[in-house]
């Protein structure tokens, strides 16, 4: 990297880390242009030049706050010694990477729009298939591991998400431990059912 490109990817991050307060602070659709020139400094038209919008700017955030998550999973995962502690370990992620990540109630915004499809939601509608994409790779790999029963896996990771994106939404104002809790019962549930055994 020269010189130049070095001084545009600082210039990048000032922007995006002064937007991304910004959006925590006051949402999206409340923090304007105005508001991002006014904490960085930089001129519109810098902010533009490197971002197109703001909306290129949250999206550029978005696919960060993503790239982190997958980065922390890569480096835990080999950490569980079962697909059922994958589980466990991928709900305690989501408590503490995703549900109190800074930038959920912003991107919460983008689910009740009714307007027309923006890049930003059509980038949380991949990240949405992303996710189930990764919960089908996790139970496929507890049915070749002989812990799961075998069946229909598209079925079980919808499933799956359904119970992470529901608590997700039933649990914002609640504590970390009674997330936790949760979460953990969800997915002993998930695992187990709740018919009574004959």
């Amino acid at each position: 990297m020269n010189k130049k490109q070095s001084q545009s990817e600082l210039t990048r991050k000032k922007i995006s880390e002064a937007a991304r307060g910004l959006f925590v602070q006051k949402g999206y659709k409340a923090t304007s242009i105005e508001d991002i020139v006014a904490a960085t400094g930089s001129s519109k038209g810098n902010i533009y030049y490197h971002f197109k919008s703001k909306e290129g700017l949250f999206l550029y955030l978005l696919n960060e706050w993503d790239r982190d998550w997958l980065d922390k999973w890569q480096e835990k995962q080999s950490s569980y010694a079962t697909v059922t502690d994958k589980l466990f370990g991928l709900a305690e992620q989501i408590i503490q990477e995703e549900l109190n990540h800074p930038l959920t109630r912003a991107a919460d915004e983008f689910f009740s729009n009714d307007e027309q499809k923006s890049e930003v939601e059509e980038r949380m509608s991949s990240m949405m298939t992303e996710h189930l994409q990764f919960n089908e790779r996790l139970i496929q790999e507890g049915i070749d591991t002989g812990e799961f029963a075998a069946g229909d896996v598209k079925e079980k990771a919808m499933v799956l998400e359904s119970i992470l994106v529901g608590l997700s939404q039933m649990s914002r104002n609640a504590s970390i431990e009674t997330m936790l809790t949760s979460y953990q019962f969800a997915i002993r549930t998930f695992l187990h059912g709740i018919a009574q055994k004959v």
